[in-house]
């Protein structure tokens, strides 16, 4: 069975380095994106957070400082870049919804600069050196869709990467690119021993996610070795890839570099892929109940 006739869309992911100047992290994602555009990208994505150093590392309080608000300065910078280029984007912020209430936030931009709407992170992590809990409400917009000018997406942000509920009730509303803005690396200490584990881990969920809704998966993560606050920090492994609608790892970046992953995309494949493998036709909606429950005793 041939694909559909669609024009391809251009997915561009921006892999960068932090440094602890947020002015000027959003000078060079803003200049990774121009080097995206000119490279065909219409669908730009940040990695996680990208405006500051990792801060979860440690409950500073000093840390909410650097939150703002939605729309803010960041949004409105995307969303004249958005109109500029003709171009869709999300990028990844530390949201401060109120005094004392912050989000860790996608924006999600549309290709005439139009705000079309935001995704609050659900699953908060809370792990040696991912102290989120600290500063992150839960998200409690759900799980969205949005249709852009290029393509139907979904966002979902790193830590909500290893659930497939939440993969698959975003692709059921119809999204057809699953782009998962990202943070993760290594304790040092444990990268020889557990690192090629870990790391498989994580790419292995997530070419999960392409296969079980027959999307399209893109995760952005970000480069450099952290320290917020001494010890041995985090090591961000990078490696920012796409999967294709049958889990294939069609393009992935390096592991220290910062680059554009620039990935063009056959929409047509998700038809042709549901088609051959029908997981929607056979899901067994009538016996999922208990999915709402926390432990079946």
């Amino acid at each position: 069975m041939t694909s559909p006739s669609l024009p391809p869309v251009k997915l561009g992911l921006l892999q960068t380095a932090c440094s602890a100047d947020p002015e000027a992290n959003l000078r060079n994602t803003l200049a990774a994106a121009t080097r995206a555009v000119q490279s065909g990208a219409q669908i730009l994505c940040t990695q996680e957070l990208f405006r500051t150093p990792y801060f979860c590392q440690s409950e500073d309080y000093a840390q909410f400082a650097c939150a703002e608000p939605i729309p803010g300065p960041s949004t409105e910078a995307f969303q004249a870049f958005a109109r500029q280029h003709g171009v869709v984007v999300v990028a990844s912020l530390f949201e401060k919804r109120a005094a004392g209430l912050h989000h860790n936030t996608a924006v999600i931009i549309d290709a005439d600069g139009s705000l079309l709407g935001i995704y609050r992170k659900m699953h908060i992590p809370d792990d040696p050196l991912y102290y989120e809990k600290f500063y992150f409400t839960p998200g409690d917009l759900g799980f969205r869709a949005w249709q852009t000018r290029y393509a139907k997406i979904g966002v979902l942000i790193c830590w909500d990467q290893w659930y497939p509920e939440a993969a698959r009730l975003t692709a059921l509303q119809g999204a057809q690119v699953l782009f998962y803005p990202t943070a993760i690396g290594w304790h040092p200490g444990e990268k020889a021993e557990q690192g090629a584990q870990q790391y498989a881990a994580w790419e292995t969920i997530q070419r999960s996610h392409a296969i079980a809704n027959g999307c399209f998966v893109a995760a952005i993560n970000r480069i450099g070795h952290e320290r917020t606050i001494g010890g041995d920090g985090i090591e961000f492994w990078g490696q920012s890839f796409v999967a294709g609608t049958s889990g294939e790892i069609l393009e992935k970046a390096s592991a220290d570099r910062e680059e554009n992953l620039i990935v063009s995309v056959d929409l047509g494949r998700i038809e042709v892929t549901r088609t051959h493998w029908p997981f929607l036709r056979d899901r067994r909606i009538d016996a999922y109940g208990d999915l709402t429950r926390r432990f079946i005793d």
